[in-house]
């Protein structure tokens, strides 16, 4: 089917998380809003029939208009998702999708009453990293699974004090990909440990540091980042009974985006062989086999491709409302104690 949307906001993640991969599907941008109109940025964009505009009601009242993506601060999600359904739009907001889980129920609700689609932006389902990581689990390489680590590292020192909600911090900024990765692969855990940090000035009110460990049944994945990592750590590092698989280096899309590389261009987000990952295995002889796994393309557009399938074909949702739910579950329990402490989900 094709798709007339909208989006609200026109900043860096509508213009480098959303447009370019819109613009390589059939999906049209019928508006574009912004309550602070930034005419020069405006200028060539790409679809000339566009409308841009710091009329709300224009875009909710325009009976075309399909989807509508929420690309807005963080404080303001909750407020624009609701307007949104309320109208008779389905919505996709950006991470963090809510504040807490009783907004997110509420959005959710709305959303079944007027069979509507609400969804957050998990973009990070197709992290080419993570597309391999999946498949060296499908293949079973590793045996039963014991323990997977995940580090999203950086070395960006700053030691400024920085003040707000919790809910601006790391952990919620990028903690909820990376939870929603495990959960996505291996569902709902038991119990969940938190360190969640400011460690380069400790009397911000922020955090940049987490490290939380999410326990299954005889298994356990950890989700890392560290602002002061100065010698790269794994992306991933999964041991099983039968071997190990390491993947160093990020996905490259954000980096080529950066740079002003575009999906459609040649190579764009791809790995070079020396970022493969590599798993050391025993075959069914016994003998230690180690090879190179070639990474997966990622493709964050393929997000909308799934709302398509869902909105034509009622196909499930890419993230269920359940595992959002689970993931502010976890993100709320992690910053409500401060130090490090556990917590059993419900």
């Amino acid at each position: 089917m094709a798709l007339t949307m909208a989006i609200i906001g026109f900043g860096k993640s509508a213009n480098r998380y959303h447009i370019p991969y819109i613009k390589e599907r059939d999906i049209k941008i019928k508006y574009i809003y912004n309550h602070r109109r930034h005419r020069e940025k405006e200028q060539g964009f790409y679809d000339a029939d566009t409308i841009f505009t710091d009329k709300l009601d224009q875009v909710l009242n325009d009976s075309e208009v399909q989807l509508i993506t929420i690309c807005t601060p963080p404080a303001t999600h909750f407020e624009y998702g609701k307007l949104v359904l309320e109208h008779g739009k389905n919505v996709l907001i950006e991470k963090p999708f809510v504040a807490n889980q009783d907004e997110a129920k509420e959005l959710f609700a709305l959303a079944q009453s007027k069979k509507l689609l609400a969804m957050p932006y998990q973009n990070r389902r197709f992290d080419s990293d993570y597309l391999t990581l999946k498949k060296v689990i499908e293949l079973g390489y590793v045996g039963k699974l014991l323990s997977l680590e995940s580090h999203f590292d950086k070395y960006r020192p700053d030691d400024r004090l920085h003040e707000g909600s919790q809910v601006d911090g790391q952990f919620y900024g990028l903690g909820v990909h990376m939870l929603d990765q495990i959960l996505g692969l291996f569902g709902k855990p038991q119990t969940v440990s938190y360190d969640i940090r400011a460690i380069q000035n400790p009397a911000s009110t922020v955090d940049d540091f987490y490290e939380t460990q999410l326990f299954y049944d005889n298994f356990k994945a950890t989700v890392v980042s560290n602002p002061l990592a100065a010698r790269p750590y794994p992306r991933f590092l999964l041991h099983g009974t039968n071997g190990t698989y390491v993947k160093y280096d990020i996905d490259q899309q954000e980096n080529d985006l950066k740079l002003g590389i575009m999906p459609g261009d040649s190579n764009f987000g791809i790995d070079t062989p020396s970022q493969f990952g590599v798993v050391k295995y025993k075959n069914q002889n016994g003998d230690w086999i180690e090879k190179q796994i070639p990474t997966i393309n990622g493709d964050y557009g393929r997000v909308y491709d799934s709302i398509v399938k869902t909105l034509a074909n009622r196909d499930a949702k890419l993230v269920s409302d359940e595992q959002a739910l689970w993931n502010m579950e976890i993100l709320e329990a992690g910053i409500a104690e401060k130090g490090p402490h556990l917590y059993n989900l419900k």
